[in-house]
């Protein structure tokens, strides 16, 4: 994650076929049909030194444990690149299996017809929760997606920073709200703020509107057949008005990178991030000492019940000429199979702390301290959301709702002006589906 700019993956996916040219940046190793059907090939977007190394090992793995000589070829580009060039990427021959993300992400594309149907490797896989199989699972309700991982958004600080303070986790708004005074008045910055690459708030927007209005309605909001001039995510805007006074100055020029290294420094008391993101920008040495609570309730009807956890995992991609082989379909089905079980997670893992698995019969007894909690959360959910730009059309999430968000860190007194203009552009662009 951390050379990912969602603005960029954004654009790109938003672009849709033909909607503008791209550079070439994205290259299929694939071979066509009639090449080496034992050789996967496997477009990757984790360019990143940790989970690069730690996807080496669950792909070197595979292949040592496959009896017919099946091995994985990896294509790994640049995160940003990835995700600027996919819509390209799919339509022009791409590697067998991929790398993307679950939700409406993966459905956008299953409903481009750019995918292949899994719904009978589904009847089979064990350790899938139902909410991970709805993650997973097209408009048309068949299975496009084989989950690996996932990571929650939670309100991570400095376990040492609380101790010292004597700081509590807050359960409700308003604990959060008097906990944030107390940090201000110790001459801390409450509440760590970034916006700069245009999604980071996106996860605040989430949670304060989950915890007011609940999951089915941010769901139904997300998949625009709810108004943004309904009181109800006004309601949102003026609760976040309230915590503004206790946020990090400057969010539309700060990176999540420097946020997490403000964490570090102690110079901040809290931040709304995923899991990964702090512990990047700590020592491994003090990454220990990084905690997390839930974030707070706003209405009890709804109390903590929803949890905001992005999942990751791999497709097969339909124009795939190397696919129109039997056997090489074979070979890139054995291997979703394999990714499914809880050991090709476990490994994956033992690399890469800064996620958990989704498989329920994943071993634990290695994970840090913070992977343990991390699980508990998700694990005791009611809903699962994905983070607003997985949740919704790439296109609206980038053209709309990047700017408006950041319209409101800068000036957020106009909550009326801002919601009308985010409905009248939202009914614009839902209506061309």
């Amino acid at each position: 994650m951390s050379r990912l700019s969602r603005r960029s993956v954004l654009r790109g996916a938003a672009a849709g076929a033909g909607a503008v040219a791209l550079p070439s940046l994205l290259a299929a190793c694939s071979s066509g049909p009639g090449g080496d059907s034992k050789t996967i090939k496997l477009g990757s977007n984790s360019s990143d030194a940790v989970p690069e190394k730690a996807f080496a090992a669950a792909f070197d793995a595979y292949g040592k444990q496959s009896t017919d000589g099946r091995k994985v070829k990896v294509n790994t580009v640049d995160h940003n690149s990835f995700q600027e060039n996919i819509n390209r990427y799919l339509q022009s021959d791409p590697d067998e299996v991929f790398m993307w993300f679950a939700g409406n992400r993966m459905q956008y594309f299953a409903k481009k017809g750019l995918l292949y149907d899994i719904s009978d490797l589904w009847q089979d896989y064990k350790g899938f929760s139902p909410a991970l199989k709805a993650q997973s699972t097209g408009a048309d309700g068949k299975q496009y997606f084989t989950p690996y991982y996932y990571y929650p958004w939670a309100v991570f600080h400095r376990r040492s920073l609380f101790t010292k303070y004597g700081y509590e986790a807050p359960k409700t708004l308003d604990e959060y709200i008097a906990l944030a005074r107390q940090m201000k008045k110790d001459k801390l910055v409450p509440i760590g703020f970034c916006d700069k690459d245009g999604w980071p708030a996106m996860g605040t927007f989430d949670y304060i509107n989950m915890r007011t209005n609940g999951y089915d309605f941010h769901k139904s909001l997300m998949a625009g057949e709810e108004a943004w001039t309904d009181k109800r995510v006004k309601d949102v805007f003026d609760t976040w008005r309230r915590l503004l006074p206790y946020c990090q100055p400057g969010a539309n020029g700060r990176t999540w990178q420097e946020t997490g290294q403000s964490l570090q420094k102690r110079e901040i008391g809290m931040v709304v991030l995923g899991m990964p993101h702090p512990g990047q920008q700590f020592p491994a040495a003090e990454r220990s000492d990084i905690d997390f609570f839930a974030f707070p309730e706003i209405d009890p009807a709804h109390g903590q019940d929803a949890v905001e956890a992005p999942i990751d995992g791999f497709l097969l991609a339909k124009k795939s000429k190397e696919l129109r082989n039997k056997k090489s379909m074979e070979s890139a089905r054995d291997l979703l199979k394999w990714l499914a079980t809880p050991k090709a997670e476990d490994i994956y893992l033992a690399g890469d702390p800064n996620n958990i698995a989704v498989n329920s019969g994943a071993d634990l007894s290695k994970y840090t301290a913070l992977q343990k909690k991390s699980a508990e959360l998700i694990s005791g959910a009611k809903q699962i959301s994905q983070f607003m730009d997985r949740d919704t059309r790439p296109d609206f999430a980038s053209t709309v709702m990047i700017p408006a968000i950041q319209k409101f860190i800068s000036t957020p007194n106009d909550v009326d002006g801002l919601c009308n203009d985010i409905e009248r552009q939202k009914k614009t662009i839902f209506a061309s589906e």
